[in-house]
């Protein structure tokens, strides 16, 4: 992580020091973010994270509509965003996700990621620091490891009961099946991510 999540309004985020070359009035901007933004410089980078907004305008106007930032330090924080995701594969995510005690999950976490871009040829695979999203017009599923056991896949189906193996769920999705072997990949599971993928559209 690039800073720290705990930093709080007001204090200098230290802790980040681009990798690149920049000017004496950028470097106090970025010294500056957490008691101008109100959040640490990490922080944003999670919200970035989350949202999975590719376009550099579409990022700035989350920041500056939706968070109230300022121009200039929502065209920096964006700037330092995609600088940080060019230095950080897609790949690279994913491996660091599935390393050491979830070394077990990848062939899951694989699965359902061949599953999901078979559904048609405008399916985005977004890697995150803690997750994969899958997205089309918007999100429709997400694959996360939360311990070592198991992978969690998200889905959008928004005004679906739950019940069985379709968990009810908060967050980035409304419902989560817990997948523990190849064999829970099955075709009530494949029924599911297709529902979330067609919603999406």
């Amino acid at each position: 992580m690039w800073g720290s999540n705990s930093s709080k309004p007001g204090a200098v985020n230290s802790h980040y020091r681009p990798r690149m070359d920049v000017d004496a009035a950028t470097q106090t901007m970025i010294d500056n973010i957490p008691a101008k933004t109100g959040r640490a410089l990490a922080d944003w980078f999670d919200v970035l994270d989350a949202a999975g907004l590719p376009q550099h305008g579409t990022a700035m106007a989350l920041l500056k509509d939706g968070h109230g930032m300022t121009h200039g330090y929502a065209n920096l924080i964006v700037t330092l965003h995609r600088r940080r995701g060019a230095r950080t594969g897609p790949a690279d995510l994913i491996d660091a996700q599935y390393a050491g005690a979830k070394a077990g999950l990848r062939p899951l976490c694989d699965r359902l990621l061949a599953a999901a871009s078979s559904l048609g040829s405008d399916v985005e695979v977004a890697p995150k620091k803690t997750s994969v999203s899958l997205r089309r017009a918007k999100q429709f599923a997400l694959i996360e490891a939360p311990s070592r056991t198991r992978v969690a896949l998200g889905l959008n189906l928004r005004g679906t009961e739950a019940g069985g193996r379709l968990l009810a769920a908060g967050g980035m999705c409304t419902h989560r099946v817990d997948v523990g072997s190849l064999d829970d990949i099955d075709e009530e599971l494949l029924g599911w991510l297709r529902e979330a993928y067609d919603r999406a559209g």
